[in-house]
């Protein structure tokens, strides 16, 4: 495979063909407790969020009720994901613009979701994406470093990568591939001890670099 565009197509194919079904990993029931799941699981792995959001939204799982719980409950509780006082604060703030600015909804606009305290653009996507429907392609560094693995993206940094992933994926497939992608980097080709008999894709099409450190 020569183009990135055949490569590109490959990788569809390959992935599409491994996880056919596509469940969001972070356990949520509506763009409000995604939305705090995914400003939780930065630096934190989608497993341990799970293990703590439950806690949490007993508590709270609406911005009115979130905004009756003390900073420090909230920190308590969500200590374990790393970040505590830094995520506590977010979440009691966004929470607050919610009820204020918001009537208690989630904003299914990017704008309004990267204005959010604690909201960048790769969360809101995510929110856009599992939360409203929209299509979006969340790059997070996991999705960045198997793109640059399999030569699909020459990007220094996760804006570049989303931007060349968007121009080589049909807009359709992007909502579950950006999930795919992560299934496979965690099942096949993690960023510590990759191995040549399991990561098949980069022995495919990747670049020759990422093939020698799979040798």
């Amino acid at each position: 495979m020569k183009t990135k565009k055949e490569k590109a197509a490959f990788v569809t194919e390959t992935l599409e063909a491994l996880y056919p079904q596509t469940p969001i990993p972070l356990d949520h029931k509506d763009p409000y407790t995604l939305l705090i799941a995914v400003l939780l699981s930065a630096q934190c792995t989608d497993a341990r969020v799970n293990t703590v959001t439950p806690a949490l939204f007993a508590l709270a799982d609406t911005p009115y009720k979130m905004i009756q719980v003390r900073t420090e409950k909230i920190q308590q509780i969500i200590r374990p994901c790393g970040l505590s006082p830094k995520k506590a604060k977010a979440i009691s703030e966004l929470s607050h613009i919610l009820v204020n600015q918001y009537s208690g909804q989630v904003p299914a606009s990017y704008e309004a979701l990267e204005a959010l305290p604690g909201v960048g653009h790769k969360t809101a996507s995510v929110v856009m994406s599992q939360g409203f429907g929209f299509a979006a392609f969340p790059v997070d560094t996991h999705i960045h470093r198997l793109l640059t693995r399999w030569g699909l993206t020459n990007g220094k940094n996760v804006e570049q990568t989303e931007r060349d992933a968007k121009k080589l994926f049909a807009e359709h497939t992007w909502n579950k591939l950006h999930l795919q992608i992560i299934f496979y980097g965690r099942e096949y080709s993690p960023a510590r001890s990759p191995k040549k008999e399991k990561d098949f894709i980069t022995m495919k099409i990747g670049t020759a670099k990422a093939i020698r450190e799979l040798i």
